[in-house]
Parts: C-alpha cells; sequence; structure tokens
C-alpha cells in the first residue's frame, strides 16, 4: 500500500511538473514592479518601475543596476545604469499611445553573479487587435481536413501498463491511428475501474519531445484523462530517445513545412487532437456529454484549436497559449511562440507562402470559432509567449471566458493557477 502511494503521488507530480517550473530561489532577489497595483494603464498614462535589490530581505547598498526599457521583445527605447546608494530606485518608464505592453528589465551583477528580473506594464490590453488574417477558406480548409481524417479508421490499441495502475485507476498506453493510415498518435490513458460513466478530458502538450505519465489524479477524482504526445512516436520510451531526437530528427518540428498549408507539421498534430477525441468518446466508460481539453503554452494552443475544430468538446483550460498571432513582428510588436517573424527569424520566414500558412494555424483564428467556455491564466511577465500575442486571441473571442491574471509569472505557473484550473475542469466536466 505505501509503494502504491508514493507511485500515485510521483506520478501526480510528473504530470504537473512541466506547468510549476517556476524560477529558482537565489541568495540575491531584484524586485521590479509597475506603480499601479493592478500593472494596468490607460493608453498615454506614465509608468514608473519601482526596483528593489535584496539580499536577505534587505536592501543591498551601494549596487549598480543596468536597465532597459520598451515594448515586449522590441528594441529597447531607453537603455542605462546607475548605482543605487540605498538599493532602490524609482524609473520614470513612460508610456505607450496606443494598446500593449512595456516592459522593464533589469540585472546587477554581484560577486562575479548576474540577477536579472523583469516587470511589464499593461496598457489597455483588452482594446488589443490581432494583426493575423483569417484566410477567407479557413473554414472549409479544416471542414476537408476533419472529413478526411473521419475516413481513416482510428484503430485503437491499448496496452495495459501494471506498473502505473492503481487500486482505482488504470492506465494504458494507447496508439491511435492518426490522420492517414499508417500514421500513428500515442498517448497514456488514465481510467477509473469501478463501473460506470465517466467525463473525459484531453490533455495536450507543451513543446518539446518527451515521455508522459498520463493524469492519475484526475481519474482518481472519477474524470477519464488521456494525455497525448503529437509526433507520431510511443511515449513510454526510455528518456533518452527523446533527448536524441529532440535534438535531431525533431529539432526545429514547428518550422516544418510553413511554406505549405498543407504540408505543414501542425496540421497532423491538430487533427490528432481531434482524433485523440474520436477514441474518448468511443470509450464505453464515456458518459456521452462531458468531454473538455487542457494544457499549457504549444498544449494551451493546442487546447483552443481542438475545442474550435470539435464541436464535442464542452469546455476547455489553457495556460499561456502559444502559436497566437504570429504575424505581431511584422506589425512592428511581439507576436507568438515559435516567434517567426522575430528578428532571428524574419530573413528565412518572411515570405509570401509562410504567412500565408500562418493565417490557418494561428490560435487567433480558432479562437474566433469557439463556442463553449473557455479558463484562461498567464502572467505579463511571460517572455516566451508575450502578453501581447495572447490577448490578441483572447479578445477574439465570443463564447464565455475568464482569465486569471498573475501578474508576475512569466512562462511558468504557481501551484494555486493549477489548482484553480483543476477546480474549473471538474465544476465543468462533472457539475460540482
Amino acid at each position: 500500500m505505501r509503494k502504491l502511494s508514493f507511485l500515485v503521488l510521483y506520478l501526480f507530480i510528473q504530470s504537473v511538473t512541466p506547468l510549476l517550473a517556476q524560477p529558482t530561489e537565489r541568495l540575491i532577489k531584484i524586485w521590479v514592479a509597475p506603480n499601479h497595483s493592478d500593472w494596468t494603464y490607460k493608453n498615454g498614462e506614465p509608468v514608473k518601475f519601482d526596483v528593489t535589490v535584496l539580499e536577505n530581505s534587505n536592501a543591498v547598498k551601494d549596487v549598480k543596476i543596468y536597465y532597459e526599457i520598451g515594448p515586449e521583445k522590441m528594441t529597447p527605447l531607453k537603455k542605462d545604469s546607475i548605482v543605487l546608494k540605498e538599493g532602490k530606485i524609482t524609473l520614470d518608464g513612460g508610456t505607450m499611445k496606443s494598446a500593449g505592453f512595456l516592459r522593464c528589465v533589469v540585472t546587477a551583477k554581484i560577486d562575479g553573479v548576474t540577477y536579472r528580473n523583469l516587470a511589464t506594464a499593461g496598457f489597455e490590453p483588452l482594446t488589443l487587435k490581432p494583426t493575423v488574417e483569417m484566410p477567407a477558406d479557413f473554414i472549409q480548409f479544416w471542414d476537408k481536413a476533419k472529413a478526411e481524417l473521419a475516413e481513416v479508421p482510428v484503430d485503437a490499441r491499448m496496452t495495459l501498463m501494471p506498473e502505473r495502475c492503481t487500486e482505482t485507476v488504470n492506465v494504458y498506453h494507447v496508439n491511435l491511428q492518426n490522420f492517414a493510415k499508417g500514421t500513428r498518435l500515442y498517448g497514456i490513458l488514465c481510467i477509473p475501474k469501478k463501473a460506470g460513466k465517466y467525463p473525459a478530458l484531453l490533455k495536450v502538450p507543451g513543446a518539446g519531445v518527451r515521455a508522459y505519465n498520463g493524469d492519475v489524479a484526475m481519474a482518481e477524482k472519477g474524470i477519464i484523462t488521456f494525455e497525448i504526445g503529437i509526433h507520431g512516436i510511443p511515449v513510454n520510451m526510455d528518456p533518452n530517445v527523446y533527448t536524441v531526437l529532440g535534438a535531431g530528427a525533431l529539432k526545429g518540428y514547428q518550422n516544418y513545412n510553413l511554406d505549405d498549408r498543407d504540408r505543414f507539421y501542425y496540421k497532423r498534430v491538430y487533427l490528432g487532437c481531434v482524433r485523440a477525441n474520436d477514441f474518448l468518446v468511443g470509450l464505453q466508460q464515456f458518459d456521452g456529454v462531458n468531454l473538455g481539453v487542457t494544457g499549457g503554452s504549444q498544449g494551451g494552443a493546442l487546447s483552443v484549436i481542438t475545442a474550435a475544430l470539435d464541436p464535442r468538446v464542452q469546455c476547455l483550460g489553457a495556460f499561456y497559449p502559444a502559436l497566437s498571432d504570429v504575424t505581431g513582428y511584422l506589425k512592428g510588436r511581439a507576436g507568438g511562440w515559435p516567434h517567426y517573424f522575430d528578428p532571428s527569424n524574419i530573413a528565412f520566414n518572411n515570405t509570401k507562402e509562410k504567412i500565408a500558412t500562418c493565417g490557418y494555424y494561428d490560435v487567433v483564428n480558432f479562437a474566433k470559432q469557439l463556442k463553449k467556455p473557455a479558463w484562461f491564466s498567464w502572467g505579463f511577465n511571460d517572455e516566451t509567449c508575450p502578453p501581447t500575442s495572447m490577448y490578441a486571441a483572447y479578445n477574439s473571442i465570443t463564447a464565455p471566458k475568464s482569465l486569471l491574471l498573475v501578474l508576475e509569472t512569466g512562462h511558468w505557473t504557481y501551484p494555486e493557477q493549477y489548482d484553480k484550473l483543476n477546480q474549473w475542469l471538474i465544476a465543468k466536466l462533472t457539475g460540482h
């Protein structure tokens, strides 16, 4: 029994770790904060950034800081350095004349170690409009793709994983036929052992190449969970296999065939999420109605996309969705991960064909199609998925929606955010 309890705890920790990657605590802390408690300003309103350098919770005197202030992900408008006699200062951040985010990044080098932190002021973010264009045949393109998928048999194959099962949950390694005959999609299914009908939750992954453990903890609460990979490879192999693939054949997969909407890598990924739902709704234990989807970053994007493509989805929960308004850089502002058009990529990707493909795959255009409730959470300090890009998608949603802002967070979450997401999903899927 004790060994089983440790197994459940281990699997739970593994399932939430990608969303809980908080920055490591360090000896020296740099606190940066806008002078409005909600970090939000009206266009044209001046912002000031309060900066304090701390050691053992006391201000570090006579410390030299370097700071940059400017629109997020853009060339800084102001760069300077100053010695803080008392370890603190208030910096004039200027303002923004239109909706967006102004960021202050502060660094200090103490005893040979560089410390860094930032804060980001939002200017009327709920008025941000997307830059990405909606293709005239967007709906038709995806309707055709789903119709072609429906012609391919699911061909589900389930292998029980006794070492991961608990007293109340069975765990399976599952592989399905994906968008074309011979292609496969893999994931971990966790399903309550007790006879009955249950809601189901599809868990879609963040970027990268890795193994998956499944969500036993949620299944213990009476919800079928299916955590999938997107690369068409088993998700229970030795970790070194994924390291090698991530550094080799699958390195930069998000760029593969970006110049062709029909061959772009994410087409198989998006359709694979719908195929995963085909499998879930076909389980005899599924209650026939309550199906949700959740994920963070790339998984946040896939949550929105899956809910938009598949009317069977009743709710979605997402942390910091990637792939949102990726063309922002072409209009002089931050675009979403994977930053196809930022200064390091624009020379290679700024072609008519690649820009056109982005329109068919951008989260913004799927967000416009949502009809079921959506829950989101992110922070203003995200440097991977810029808030400018995420608000462009969020503001495009006309379905019921809610946003939990945890302002200081970057591309990570606090445990409380994950708890609130789970509470929301359980309420939506079970009614209590």
